[in-house]
């Protein structure tokens, strides 16, 4: 299939196809004439890709995940995954807290503006 056909297929940009291609997360074959082929897994990769972005992911932990994927994104306990997916959960962790301060903050500031 072409980067066309992947792209309607999946509701996926052809732009984002090749950055997920340059991050080395999809892997098409080269017809002779340098078009994009895609073989028939390519889809449900593209649905287990935006999955896990979706679960906060980035592309370096998802290059590492994906091999050890199902076809409905359950990751399979892969050596060292664990590891990675623990490392980015604490990430996010660490990142809610600052939102919640950051929020705490903002939400002080109005109502400091506002009692004036």
């Amino acid at each position: 299939m072409l980067i066309g056909e992947l792209a309607k297929s999946t509701g996926t940009s052809e732009r984002l196809l090749r950055h997920y291609e340059r991050a080395g997360l999809l892997h098409p074959d080269r017809l002779p004439n340098g078009y994009r082929s895609y073989g028939p897994d390519a889809t449900a990769d593209v649905h287990r890709i935006r999955a896990l972005l979706a679960a906060g992911l980035p592309t370096r932990i998802i290059r590492q995940v994906l091999p050890c994927t199902t076809g409905t994104a359950a990751v399979r306990p892969c050596p060292g995954i664990l590891d990675a997916l623990r490392d980015q959960l604490r990430t996010l962790d660490r990142r809610a807290e600052e939102l919640t301060a950051a929020r705490r903050v903002l939400r002080e500031t109005i109502a400091d503006a506002e009692s004036r």
